[in-house]
């Protein structure tokens, strides 16, 4: 998709979308910045954790410098290659989904429906550039950063080198995020393979699409497509979709793919990929059985790798590996004066999750004297959604994370075909589920399945990070009718359990003096 030349970046296909989101997140003719004598803090990499340290230490208006540093695409995979390209095509998709179900409405659709494929990856791209300006080099040099476009490499323990230009730092952080990994598959490089690097600039519709995956990406891509029009086959090691998600979830996300007819090949290791005249043979093994599928495009949403090449870090002694930068608790490297946020170091590899942990490395670079009040990443409650529809969301521990640990846990499940909304709108088939330490109220986590899952984890996101249990959810006032209320109905599930026999008792008893 991008190709840098000289600094120049180009974007397939060079339309005036994404030649205005280009004059955004890497404009040609950008001058860096003659360097200050000594940067308060110089960050390397653009994407979110970069962004919001960045902006963040700049907008407190305490007169400090600031240098960010952006080879690429400023915005990183989330603005370009993730989450607002991605849920833009979803957004598309949904139409879809909701047409599929019409007549179950009472409402008549036509058999045939016409998607427009070049049309809708015209409007992602109308929407990509329309949200660039929050990521731009222009804006954030209006905040008081100091952006500079190239390749960043340390000298040694007090300068970066860009572009020709050394950059003194008091502090450094590293936000340089992960990359797709080439697939070990024998011949699909000479086959060709799409990655969420490349599938974005598609124009035309593949009619047939293998996904080799089926985690976070694989399985969104592959609805979307479907639902776009295209014939999908989703190749999987695991024996189910989701593997590191609720296996119920897994269950009903089964369930609606092989309703929509998506050709899933789970518990499947593929051997290779050749070019025929009928198109990319994918031959794989299952079952202790080879077999084959012909498709023309593979998209792989399997593996990543952090971006760590040609930075120079032995020059300042931070420790990586082929999982990223080492980093502590407090997101700082081996190297005291070099901390590390997102992609290139956590295993949690969500935009909201880049956010927060460059939260945590302001506070803890900057505002942590003698490394007083420090913050730690454990200390997260990380919430996270699979856009599928329904989307699988969830927040905590999972049942068997909590077991583990030695926690008697117990598990409240509430069926959406328990609550009136979740009937009403034909979602019958999601739930939620809620565990919590036997004997007491308090929430460990939370799975949603629903088709706005990832808007209602959020309340219970908040329970667990204000401590707030089961017993008081139970007084929360939930409008009727929302799919919501199911959260509301999981505390009173809670509630009820606390009727014993001596409880009763003791109400009985109450009764008779009021």
């Amino acid at each position: 998709m991008l190709n840098s030349e000289d600094n120049k970046v180009t974007i397939s296909p060079l339309d005036k979308y994404n030649q205005r989101l280009i004059s955004h997140v890497h404009p040609q003719n950008w001058v860096n910045p003659q360097p200050v004598d000594c940067y308060d803090l110089v960050v390397i990499g653009a994407g979110t954790a970069g962004l919001v340290v960045a902006a963040g230490a700049a907008g407190l208006d305490l007169g400090l410098k600031v240098a960010l540093i952006e080879k690429n695409l400023m915005g990183g995979d989330c603005l370009n290659v993730g989450c607002v390209p991605s849920k833009a095509i979803i957004r598309s998709s949904r139409v879809v989904g909701e047409m599929w179900k019409a007549k179950t409405f009472g409402i008549g659709v036509p058999k045939l429906i016409d998607v427009d494929f070049p049309a809708v990856m015209e409007r992602m791209r109308r929407m990509r550039a329309g949200i660039s300006y929050n990521d731009s080099a222009e804006r954030f040099q209006l905040l008081g950063v100091d952006v500079f476009l190239g390749t960043a490499a340390f000298e040694n323990d007090m300068a970066v080198e860009v572009a020709g230009k050394r950059l003194k730092y008091k502090k450094a952080v590293i936000a340089t995020g992960a990359r797709p990994v080439e697939p070990s598959i024998p011949g699909i490089v000479e086959a060709g393979y799409l990655t969420n690097e490349t599938v974005f600039s598609l124009t035309v519709k593949p009619p047939r699409l293998a996904i080799i995956g089926a985690g976070p990406i694989g399985c969104e891509m592959a609805q979307a497509f479907r639902r776009l029009g295209s014939e999908v086959t989703v190749f999987h090691r695991g024996s189910r979709l989701l593997n590191k998600d609720d296996v119920d979830a897994s269950v009903i996300l089964q369930k609606v793919f092989l309703r929509e007819g998506i050709n899933l090949i789970l518990g499947c290791e593929i051997e290779r990929v050749e070019v025929t005249d009928e198109g990319k043979k994918v031959y794989f093994q299952s079952n202790n059985k080879q077999n084959f599928v012909i498709v023309d495009d593979i998209l792989v949403g399997a593996g990543r790798a952090p971006n760590v090449e040609k930075l120079n870090l032995e020059a300042v002694g931070v420790e990586y590996d082929k999982r990223g930068i080492k980093v502590n608790d407090y997101l700082q490297t081996s190297n005291n004066k070099i901390f590390a946020a997102g992609d290139v170091c956590m295993q949690w590899k969500f935009t909201h999750a880049a956010d927060a942990a460059a939260r945590i490395v302001i506070k803890n670079a900057l505002f942590s004297p003698f490394g007083l009040g420090k913050q730690k990443l454990s200390s997260l409650i990380m919430p996270w959604v699979t856009y599928t529809d329904p989307e699988v969301a969830h927040v905590g521990m999972q049942e068997e994370e909590a077991l583990n640990l030695g926690i008697d846990v117990n598990t409240i499940k509430i069926p959406f075909s328990s609550v009136d909304r979740g009937i009403i709108d034909g979602e019958e088939e999601g739930f939620i589920k809620v565990f919590h330490p036997k004997r007491t109220d308090k929430i460990l986590g939370a799975t949603i399945v629903a088709s706005h899952a990832g808007e209602m984890i959020s309340e219970v996101t908040t329970a667990i990070v204000n401590k707030i249990g089961l017993s008081k959810l139970s007084g929360v006032i939930h409008p009727y009718p929302t799919q919501a209320e199911c959260i509301k109905k999981a505390a009173d599930s809670y509630r009820k359990t606390l009727l014993t026999p001596n409880t009763k008792r003791l109400l009985g008893w109450l009764t008779k003096f009021s």
